[in-house]
């Protein structure tokens, strides 16, 4: 997600911190400043809680990994981790170091690309889950270019925002300044404002509603094919739920169309190859044109929300902070979905 910058040399760190407001009063960087690799290794395995998962994104091995946390620990005098069967736990040391180190390395990154390019860089590194991006906050992304003509967004669709919940600040890397999460809202750490709950619909294409086999009750789903949503979310509805919710027999709800992402049930469902059953957020401007229609009216609601996570050490950032009360305010808009 964004842009990884990799870095090996410290005194890029050392340059970076001696100019922020992290200074103070401290002793000058050299004398307190661990090992780059270190601190790198720290932040990742206390994000993911996980060595192994670490490795795999640093590219190293595990016991490398191990290797320089240990050094770390040595050279702080602090224990940053408690080891467990199945996994890590942070210490308070750790949970307290986690969030300004993770700024850092995001700053860090920040000033690499500006060397790079030989300019301020003004973007907000945004992730989302990939149809809520398409269908729902691509649309109406140039409302707030609107109001804010001199920041930029990057935008990274991320479908791991519906498949796992994070650990850590609420984002899963430190290039992602806010993540728009489909989950419980449960993320210590980040600051958490929920945009929508949501409910799962039938949705078609108007041509379903006439012809030989007219969909008119949820019993006449017997004569069309079901599209299902196979995306990896909390909760997810599926066709069985959905048909015992209406007291419908009779109907082998795990018959025809698998789709790994909303967004391709619903094309699916406007180009008329059968009734999708997924959320009626995503399909608010294929309604709206009506290259869909809901051809029931019951809505299956969902346990998980989509939320606006961020950091906390950049979530009252200015340009945060106009992006996040901006999207809360089109979500209001919308209105419940």
């Amino acid at each position: 997600m964004g842009h990884i910058v990799q870095c090996n040399n410290g005194d890029i760190l050392k340059a970076f911190f001696r100019n922020s407001k992290l200074q103070g009063k401290h002793p000058p960087m050299s004398e307190r400043l661990p090992p780059l690799n270190a601190l790198r290794a720290f932040e990742a395995a206390a994000r993911h809680l996980s060595v192994t998962k670490a490795a795999l994104e640093l590219n190293v091995s595990a016991g490398a990994v191990s290797h320089q946390i240990r050094n770390l620990e040595d050279h702080l005098g602090v224990q940053l981790f408690h080891r467990l069967n199945n996994g890590l736990s942070l210490t308070p040391a750790g949970q307290a170091a986690l969030p300004p180190m993770r700024e850092g390395f995001g700053r860090l990154a920040e000033a690499v690309q500006q060397m790079r390019s030989g300019r301020r860089p003004c973007a907000l590194r945004v992730a989302a889950p990939p149809s809520f991006a398409a269908k729902w906050l691509v649309g109406r992304l140039s409302r707030f270019a609107a109001l804010h003509p001199d920041l930029d967004i990057v935008l990274s669709a991320d479908p791991d925002l519906m498949e796992e919940e994070p650990t850590g600040n609420g984002v899963q890397s430190p290039d992602i300044d806010l993540a728009i999460w489909f989950g419980t809202g449960q993320y210590p750490g980040a600051r958490v404002d929920k945009l929508f709950d949501v409910s799962a619909v039938t949705l078609c294409s108007p041509r379903l509603l006439t012809g030989e086999t007219p969909l008119r009750r949820p019993d006449d789903l017997r004569h069309h094919t079901l599209l299902h949503d196979d995306t990896a979310y909390g909760g997810r509805p599926d066709w069985g739920a959905w048909l015992a919710a209406m007291e419908v027999r009779g109907i082998d709800a795990s018959r025809g169309l698998r789709f790994n992402h909303s967004a391709l049930a619903l094309e699916a469902a406007a180009e008329g190859e059968g009734v999708a059953l997924t959320l009626r957020l995503l399909a608010l401007a294929d309604l709206a044109a009506g290259r869909l229609v809901m051809p029931f009216e019951f809505g299956l609601p969902l346990r998980n929300a989509y939320y606006c996570v961020s950091p906390e050490a950049v979530a009252e950032r200015p340009d945060n902070l106009a992006f996040r009360r901006w999207l809360i305010a089109e979500a209001r808009a919308e209105g419940p979905c």
